[in-house]
């Protein structure tokens, strides 16, 4: 094999099972892990998602030029740095954020809660990335957007998504190596017709809808804290197959090399929106933001097979993300194994149900709510590594447990501190306080608490009993089953 195609190409000597499940609910072992420019190529599909083309609208109808900066410049910095530390920590231990949650301040059953949320997430997602796609073919065909026709072009295009990623990361890498150079080759198309046929308005035309005051300004802010965190753990879910030993030059350059694309399509989605406008009846910002609307207004019939091939490429990484995280919701709570690919069935089957629901409409309050539960649990799961362990000494930092019989049910640090950092947002999200502000609270909140009550318990509820089968200098300011601690340290 090539030097070049090793760079780009993930391990070929795999069993069949193991692409499939592609270790949802245990460790990845070191002969299965992945160079870093073939991860960075995974997430390429991600980056082009037809979803940033809205982001980016939205930056500006909120904030105009050169205002959205701020918000955008935020989302990348803080994207890198949580996902670099997040890909560090899942990469050295070689499991997914849902297994690692149940060892970093949650317990076994714990980390149940949040790979729900984790879970909720990715079905959003694969609903809104495939109402854009459904939106292209209806408006192109005359179909009513929700009725039967509208929901039925939904559910077949779900099901494509399905048969590309039923081997897991190995068709997926095969899907986005083809699927760039195609993306690429049909945007190029799409910016030639739109130079051809409109006037391309620049970044100083680029005006908010209303005047820019500190409301907007964090409205935007929220906008962006909706998927600072987000970004990272979806890139986290494929750089654990990073090598152990990766470094955090290295998962930067993982998340740079995802991050820089996205920017580009948030600006080129800014771009289109404010070109478009002016051609549109009644200035209709949201059909200027939409991309199921916009390409196949410019390309016609090129612009749907655009928005096809686009949003099959991000969808399949929401269908197994949310798969993965499923996965372990219904091990953590029942045991139970049916393996990763059928819960990508659960993911379309409540994607159809939900689909007549136009999700694109509720962006804004999704972010704010995804900011606040997302945020806060990973913020948690980020301060009890590098807090709670490297500097209270509360658990070990050589390891992190994941199997059940090791664990405690539940930890109360990581609970009660996201419990009591939700209700915090949700005040927010009901207008009690403006909503802007609640994903920021909450995840401030959330690890501050975690902090105090992990060192109020001594980090008592980390382990039910030590691990037998690992080595480790760490030594428990709580006692544990001297037999288990003795044997761990021969």
């Amino acid at each position: 094999m090539s030097k070049w195609k090793e760079w780009f190409q993930g391990p070929q000597d795999i069993t069949k099972a193991e692409a499939v499940e592609d270790y949802a609910i245990g460790r990845v072992p070191a002969r299965y892990r992945w160079p870093i420019p073939a991860i960075i190529l995974v997430l390429l599909g991600n980056s082009t998602a037809m979803f940033f083309f809205t982001y980016g609208a939205e930056f500006g109808y909120t904030v105009g030029w050169p205002t959205m900066l701020i918000p955008i410049l935020y989302f990348f910095i803080g994207a890198t740095i949580i996902g670099s530390c997040t890909m560090k920590i899942a990469s050295k231990e070689g499991l997914s954020m849902s297994l690692l949650t149940r060892g970093l301040g949650f317990g076994y059953l714990g980390s149940a809660v949040t790979s729900l949320i984790y879970a909720i997430n990715y079905i959003f997602y694969f609903i809104f990335e495939g109402t854009i796609v459904t939106h292209a073919i209806a408006n192109y065909a005359g179909i009513e957007i929700n009725s039967a026709g509208g929901i039925a072009i939904f559910a077949v295009l779900g099901l494509i998504t399905i048969w590309f990623v039923w081997k897991g990361m190995t068709s997926m890498q095969f899907l986005q190596t083809w699927g760039v150079p195609i993306f690429l080759i049909l945007f190029l198309i799409g910016m030639y017709q739109l130079s051809f046929n409109y006037d391309i308005v620049g970044t100083a035309s680029w005006m908010p809808r209303n005047d820019v005051t500190a409301t907007t300004m964090w409205t935007a802010m929220n906008m962006a804290n909706g998927q600072l965190v987000f970004q990272g753990l979806l890139a986290t879910d494929y750089g654990r197959f990073a090598k152990p030993s990766i470094t955090y030059k290295g998962t930067a350059t993982i998340m740079v090399g995802m991050l820089i694309p996205m920017l580009a399509v948030i600006l080129l989605g800014a771009m289109l929106a404010y070109t478009l406008l002016p051609n549109l009846e009644n200035t209709t910002y949201s059909l200027a933001s939409d991309p199921g609307f916009v390409f196949p207004f410019v390309m016609g019939i090129v612009g749907v097979v655009f928005a096809v091939i686009t949003q099959i490429r991000i969808n399949v990484m929401n269908l197994y993300s949310g798969s993965l995280a499923l996965s372990n919701t219904m091990d953590s709570m029942f045991n139970y194994r049916p393996g990763r690919q059928w819960w990508m069935m659960l993911v379309w089957l409540l994607g159809v149900i939900f689909y007549a629901v136009n999700v694109l409409q509720y962006m804004n309050t999704f972010l704010a709510i995804t900011g606040i539960l997302t945020n806060t649990w990973v913020f948690i799961i980020l301060t009890d590594y590098y807090i709670c362990r490297k500097v209270f000494k509360l658990a070990p930092t050589e390891f992190v447990e994941y199997r059940q019989e090791y664990l405690r049910s539940w930890n109360p640090a990581g609970i009660i501190s996201l419990s009591v950092a939700v209700i915090i947002g949700t005040l927010g999200v009901f207008n009690v306080y403006p909503i802007y502000y609640a994903s920021f609270l909450a995840m401030l909140t959330g690890p501050v608490l975690h902090v105090l009550i992990s060192v109020m318990t001594k980090g008592k509820y980390y382990f039910s009993k030590f691990p037998a089968d690992v080595e480790t200098n760490w030594s428990p300011g709580v006692s544990y089953s001297s037999a288990d601690r003795s044997s761990s340290t021969n």
